[in-house]
């Protein structure tokens, strides 16, 4: 029987691609999907066969962004606020009209626990990050980042949110406690204390579909080791570590592809003649031919990257990024800079080191044989209709 369900998502990358692949398996089974995102992501949403709703407040976007803090957290969870202020009253009565028979939420909305609170229907939590139960939190492992006067203040003003919602409380995202169902975009194995989690998660693995934006890239035809480097799409306003990539790789054996983000290549300055640079790269496509990834290592990345088996070597940007990195060095699956020390002979040997590591490919090898046995978008598309 055909269902209709709603996804509500944050517009970030790496928060709603891992949803779109589940999106399409479940319109190939006839199901109806509308789809709450910020309205710049319609053609990825449309893409899986979704039909896009807008939120109607997009807020600052965050993209470039150089420093994590506590204004910076702060200002999320207002972000966040002020887009269910904005949205709830308008998606609340489309989907009283057009109610859903689930909502599947992204674990850093709000929105989305709302509806499916308010329209009293089941949810279920999409976490394209690590999981949290008892024994282990993200969030908790930030919380050195935020002091306890911002945290505080967080609280009070979700509180207030939910009393003016006429709910009884509204968790902190990624802290709240899961659903009765909760779907992890990971493989548990890649999981911090993965043993402990119980029936209420499902760890299905990374979910990469096709991409409207594949572009016109081309792997490289000279016979060297490609390299790819990028910082993602947030925290990635660092002209000095792309230069720093240049100075480090520039003439080298790599062909290079580099994606800067917001950093215009321009200033860069003459670029090697083995450096292929550009503002993005079809991520999933470079990644099949890469042979080394100098990443951010956010989760997204850490994923793909995983899939295809390709060596990381991890420059975080952020606290949860770091978290990532420190699982990928741990489980041997790469090697984890410190980010403010490193220099350009640093970076030129840890991409030597992790590509010829036998280490390193055996276990690689061993990951993607978990993933392949995760199950992917089916599991997942399963899990949602049980539900």
């Amino acid at each position: 029987m055909s269902k209709h369900y709603l996804f509500t998502s944050v517009s970030a990358s790496g928060h709603l691609n891992p949803t779109l692949p589940l999106v399409r398996e479940l319109v190939d089974r006839g199901h109806r999907v509308s789809y709450v995102t910020d309205a710049k992501r319609r053609v990825e949403v449309e893409a899986a066969g979704a039909t896009l709703v807008p939120t109607v407040w997009g807020g600052v976007d965050a993209g470039g962004a150089l420093t994590f803090g506590p204004e910076m957290v702060l200002g999320r969870i207002r972000h966040l606020i002020a887009e269910t202020r904005a949205s709830y009253p308008v998606l609340m009565e489309r989907f009283e009209r057009d109610r859903p028979d689930a909502v599947c939420f992204d674990i850093s909305t709000l929105l989305g626990r709302v509806l499916a609170e308010k329209l009293a229907v089941p949810d279920i939590t999409l976490v394209p990050v690590f999981a949290a139960n008892e024994h282990f939190s993200l969030f908790n492992r930030m919380l050195p980042v935020v002091d306890e006067a911002t945290r505080e203040q967080m609280m009070a003003e979700l509180g207030e949110l939910a009393t003016e919602l006429g709910l009884a409380a509204l968790p902190h995202p990624v802290a709240g406690p899961p659903s009765d169902r909760t779907i992890v975009f990971i493989p548990r194995e890649f999981q911090p204390a993965g043993d402990t989690f119980d029936d209420r998660f499902r760890f299905v693995g990374p979910l990469v579909g096709q991409r409207p934006d594949r572009g016109d890239w081309q792997p490289p035809t000279q016979g060297r080791p490609l390299l790819f480097i990028s910082l993602g799409t947030v925290f990635n306003n660092r002209p000095d570590f792309f230069q720093m990539c240049v100075a480090a790789f520039g003439d080298g054996k790599w062909q290079v592809a580099m994606a800067t983000g917001g950093v215009d290549p321009a200033l860069l300055g003459d670029l090697p003649a083995n450096f292929d640079v550009r503002p993005t790269f079809p991520q999933t496509l470079v990644l099949q031919h890469a042979d080394a990834f100098l990443s951010h290592t956010g989760m997204n990345s850490t994923m793909e990257s995983l899939l295809y088996g390709v060596p990381l070597v991890a420059v975080p940007q952020q606290p949860e990024q770091q978290a990532n990195a420190e699982r990928v060095e741990e489980l041997g699956l790469g090697r984890r800079l410190v980010t403010d020390d490193i220099t350009a002979t640093m970076l030129r040997t840890a991409v030597d080191d992790v590509a010829a590591d036998r280490g390193i490919r055996t276990r690689l090898d061993e990951m993607q044989a978990i993933i392949a046995k995760a199950g992917g978008a089916v599991e997942a598309a399963d899990l949602v209709e049980a539900r």
